[in-house]
């Protein structure tokens, strides 16, 4: 395979866990190619946590704007206002905070092509070789075909990762919630109840029977969307109804986006050999927030230390750890949301009483403390307790909404 060149690393996928892996390893002298697939930009809320601003040095100017509270909608309009006290949740347009990111690892030494992945072929010296096609403007078609030869391979090629199901075992047994949004010109002007600082987010049965709709602020435009596992529920009307509740029914629409979301990790990440996942590809989007950029980034930088570990030592049993370290720091979080998402979210009636509960200031304080800064809050056991109380008269019925 001389003939062909050859990387240390190949990464397939741009995005967040993609661009952060192709940045830690070439920062390291590692030859990385970054292989994107151009034009597309996935449907996201676009909320990152300080925790992630701060551990991965996100420039102001990435920021279009700064939630600093959030209101939650029961299927009655009981409307709660939750404030991140002390703080504040930065937004980000996904096509300018990706594309930030793919340049800094190319700054990092990263190669970075445009492509789209085909498929992996095992070489005469058992070396993975990565087909694609390079897809040029002024030539219609399917591309050009090209290859590389890798010593390793992260596949960060979203959810329904190619790569995941050509090198993973298991990795087509995953559930996923298809998302939807629009994203729209702010109103000149403002309905009322309109602020240009809160993320409200509406758990009605008619804009999702088993999700929420959003609407987040991002400065001149707005994010609004919705997600869904079933099939038959249409995503675009619930917007358009989610859009005239709130005000902004005749607001420009700029464009349209959806993609599936997986709702829980796999149950692996790696082929024992040469091949690791990270994000999407992973599985690591947050059932019940549908959260993703803190920890498709946070994937991306543990497959780079697996990589790096097995390019270092040649041991392959590096490659687990990147998915044992992140479900020792968040598998009990994800357990958690899975749950309530299963719970909560399955009837009117039950999310009437989720949004309640969520009137109650204990929960508020604790729920933002863990979001902003991605860990369980063990300080304060007695909130705890006064929560799980609270919590059990609520699943009884014995509490007032």
């Amino acid at each position: 395979m001389n003939e062909i060149e050859t990387f240390d690393v190949v990464v397939v996928g741009g995005g967040p866990a993609g661009a952060t892996a192709a940045h830690e390893l070439a920062r390291k002298g590692r030859k990385v190619l970054l292989l994107d697939r151009a034009g597309r930009i996935k449907p996201c809320g676009g909320a990152i946590p300080p925790r992630l601003i701060r551990d991965y040095a996100i420039p102001e100017s990435l920021l279009v704007a700064r939630a600093t509270a959030a209101r939650m909608i029961s299927p009655n309009e009981v409307k709660v206002d939750i404030p991140i006290e002390d703080g504040f949740v930065g937004m980000v347009d996904r096509d300018q905070f990706d594309e930030w990111l793919r340049n800094r690892a190319v700054s990092a030494g990263a190669v970075r092509r445009t492509g789209l992945f085909e498929k992996l072929e095992r070489g005469a010296d058992g070396v993975n070789v990565v087909h694609y096609r390079v897809r040029e403007r002024n030539r219609p078609g399917e591309g050009t075909p090209a290859r590389v030869c890798a010593r390793t391979v992260i596949g960060a090629d979203g959810a329904k990762s190619g790569v995941a199901r050509q090198a993973v075992p298991g990795a087509e047994n995953t559930r996923y919630v298809f998302a939807y949004h629009e994203i729209i010109a702010a109103p000149k002007e403002r309905p009322p109840g309109y602020d240009a600082a809160r993320c409200d987010v509406w758990y009605q049965g008619r804009l999702s029977p088993d999700f929420y709709g959003w609407v987040f602020p991002h400065g001149d435009t707005l994010s609004v969307g919705t997600g869904s596992a079933d099939k038959g529920f249409s995503l675009r009307n619930a917007v358009g109804a989610l859009r005239e509740a709130s005000g902004l029914a005749d607001a420009q629409t700029l464009r349209r986006e959806g993609a599936p979301l997986p709702m829980k990790p796999l149950r692996r990440w790696d082929n024992g050999r040469d091949v690791v996942l990270a994000g999407d590809a992973a599985g690591v989007v947050a059932p019940a927030s549908g959260e993703g950029i803190y920890y498709a980034m946070l994937g991306g930088t543990l497959a780079a230390d697996a990589v790096e570990g097995l390019l270092r030592t040649g041991d392959v049993r590096s490659l687990a750890t990147a998915r044992k370290r992140f479900m020792k720091a968040h598998g009990r979080v994800f357990w958690v949301l899975g749950i309530m998402q299963r719970f909560w979210y399955s009837s009117d009636r039950r999310r009437e009483r989720f949004v309640s509960i969520c009137k109650d200031k204990d929960v508020q304080q604790l729920t933002f403390e863990s979001y902003m800064n991605k860990e369980l809050v063990r300080k304060k056991p007695m909130a705890h307790v006064r929560i799980f109380f609270k919590d059990m008269a609520h699943l009884l019925g014995l509490a007032r909404v």
